[in-house]
């Protein structure tokens, strides 16, 4: 027979467990192995909180954190180091792309923040190559950037709408590992976030904007159209996956259906990456004893 109090103590250590545990390594998606969507549970909650209120009161812990660091980055920018973080955020309409954009960099000081949300290409972005409006987006020094979409849409509806040869698809895989790799050798630290949402959760959400007037302007008709192509979207997020996860880039495949984990995890993920490349404050270039002297004697 267990002791008393037993269960409860393995409880509390379980629940610490689920805290510490490394969440890239976690959600990391293999590179070079098929990718099977359908065997990812989009409302799993593999680490952390596992319960709503518990997930918002996590966010507001992570704030104060994630805040902090943000501004060592931004300031060390101002000493020259040229290290940045570009977030990009992949799913399936409603997956809450946009969502996360408000809920999770809501948390840092928008100053230090490069958002750029890619639509369709403009005919102008047409007359160049693929990466050249992508390119115009990226963060500068000590920023954190958040594509909302990103130059993944270029294999992804490219290959689900046959808008490019086979050949032109599979060359653009390897475009954006060279391209990845040479952000990456130039300070850019790459956070590839997959929102994975399922068919059930997606139709709900979309049955939702059409129940609330101001939500009007989120649902376009098109949506239902693409719904239909769900298995070939599917697919083209598979090969994306498995061509374009490397470990300079990895892409973390995190569970959608749950919007408070989408945003805890995101966050957690941030928080994780910055944590690791501990940016410091730029040590003072002016004497500060004599600086207070003088403020002193004014």
């Amino acid at each position: 027979m267990a002791k008393k109090g037993s269960k409860s103590h393995a409880s509390e250590k379980s629940a610490k467990a689920r805290d510490d545990t490394d969440l890239r390594e976690l959600l990391r998606v293999p590179g070079g192995k098929p990718v099977d969507l359908a065997a990812y549970d989009a409302r799993e909650t593999p680490a952390g909180p596992r319960k709503k209120q518990a997930g918002l009161a996590a966010m507001t812990a992570l704030a104060s954190p994630l805040a902090d660091l943000q501004e060592r980055l931004w300031a060390a920018s101002t000493a020259g180091d040229r290290r940045r973080i570009l977030l990009v955020l992949q799913g399936m309409d409603t997956s809450g792309k946009g969502g996360t954009v408000k809920h999770v960099i809501g948390l840092f000081n928008p100053s230090g923040c490069r958002i750029h949300a890619f639509k369709a290409p403009t005919p102008k972005e047409l007359e160049h190559p693929f990466l050249w409006r992508v390119k115009r987006a990226l963060p500068q020094a000590g920023e954190l950037g958040i594509f909302d979409r990103s130059h993944y849409e270029d294999v992804l509806i490219a290959k689900v709408r046959a808008l490019a040869p086979p050949a032109e698809i599979e060359r653009r895989y390897d475009e954006i590992n060279r391209f990845e790799k040479s952000l990456t050798d130039d300070g850019v630290t790459v956070v590839k976030c997959f929102l994975h949402i399922s068919y059930d959760a997606q139709r709900d959400r979309l049955l939702k904007r059409l129940d609330r007037p101001d939500k009007h302007w989120k649902f376009n008709v098109s949506d239902i159209d693409e719904r239909a192509l769900w298995p070939a979207y599917q697919q083209a997020y598979e090969m994306a996956l498995e061509r374009c996860s490397t470990p300079h880039a990895p892409w973390y495949l995190v569970p959608a259906d749950r919007k408070w984990y989408r945003n805890w995890a995101v966050s957690r993920l941030l928080l994780e990456h910055l944590s690791e490349l501990d940016p410091r404050y730029p040590e003072a270039d002016f004497d500060v004893e004599e600086a207070r002297r003088r403020l002193l004697e004014e």
